[in-house]
């Protein structure tokens, strides 16, 4: 078991290496949009994200195909056709879709059950249940529920948050076992939280909470660090476990191309601007966001959230 810093819980005002750290915190209500993956045979990606996971396709664009569960975007697909996977890179540990309940989730864990999908594991982190797989080029994916807030633990204000046993069967048993026809993920489904491989973790951390302003959460083992915006358990998982000074993969190798995280207000896109100028980094506008890439070259786009 892990327990978050303590200090994150009151919102108080921190110094960070003389920095103000309420001028470069990200406002609460931020969070992911969707995620963009290299795959080598769209056919057989489509089917195994609509068969086995329940997306849907929402449109075709330009040798891209966008998915989610019928609102916003969840992820996006691009082809490069015999795309292989190269070990020991930075890029992708796992994306993690969110579900709305216990019962979404027992609706997708009876999915991957009926159609013989392989799962790698499950566990129960004290604060959400999940279940982990991969896609047929082996981009890493996390399907959870998390708990309410209300009932996630507390020690002395710290978070409590592990990997225990995941049951399976109350999973199962949820709603009385009776989840109906599987129509797909739920309509409120969206992308949780991104799992990183990087080259350098302090690195990581320094840009992921210095420059783009998410609050450091916990360090795991020396070779992990997770963040979040608002108190979340976490939005970003940093590690170094395919080794520490590993290269980014190349561009045409299948993995991750990018994640969108969608900024609250526009205040923190001209602070984002801002910070980036200041440590020097380079950044470009990208499809009405703004691109950049961290010290290990994974690309990140942010958006400022639409208000409908």
């Amino acid at each position: 078991m892990v327990t978050v810093r303590s200090d994150l819980q009151g919102g108080s005002s921190q110094k960070a290496d003389g920095d103000n750290k309420e001028d470069i915190k990200l406002h609460a209500d931020t969070k992911l949009g969707y995620v963009h993956l290299t795959i080598s045979d769209k056919a057989r990606s489509v089917d195994f994200y609509e068969r086995s996971l329940g997306f849907q396709v929402h449109r075709q664009e330009i040798g891209t195909t966008y998915l989610g569960a019928g609102g916003e975007d969840l992820l996006a697909l691009t082809e490069i056709p015999g795309a292989v996977r190269i070990p020991r890179r930075s890029g992708l540990y796992h994306f993690a879709i969110l579900t709305p309940s216990r019962q979404a989730l027992a609706r997708s864990l009876r999915n991957l059950i009926e159609t013989e999908t392989a799962l790698q594991g499950g566990a129960d982190h004290l604060v959400s249940e999940a279940l982990y797989l991969s896609d047929p080029d082996g981009n890493g994916i996390e399907i959870y529920r998390d708990r309410p807030r209300s009932e996630w633990e507390y020690d002395n204000g710290n978070l409590k948050m592990g990997t225990e046993p995941l049951d399976y069967q109350g999973i199962l048993n949820e709603g009385g076992g009776e989840h109906g026809e599987w129509t797909g993920l739920d309509s409120q489904t969206r992308l949780g939280h991104m799992h990183l491989h990087v080259a350098n973790l302090a690195e990581a951390v320094e840009f992921s909470e210095k420059v783009v302003g998410f609050d450091f959460l916990l360090s795991y083992m020396g070779s992990a660090s997770f963040l979040s915006a608002g108190g979340y358990h976490h939005h970003i998982g940093l590690n170094t476990w395919n080794g520490v000074g590993v290269p980014p993969p190349p561009p045409d190798t299948v993995g991750l191309r990018y994640f969108t995280v969608q900024l609250a207000q526009e205040a923190d896109r001209q602070k984002l601007i801002e910070r980036l100028n200041q440590a020097q980094l380079p950044y470009e506008t990208q499809g009405g966001g703004l691109f950049v890439r961290d010290p290990s070259q994974n690309g990140i786009l942010f958006v400022v959230e639409k208000v409908a």
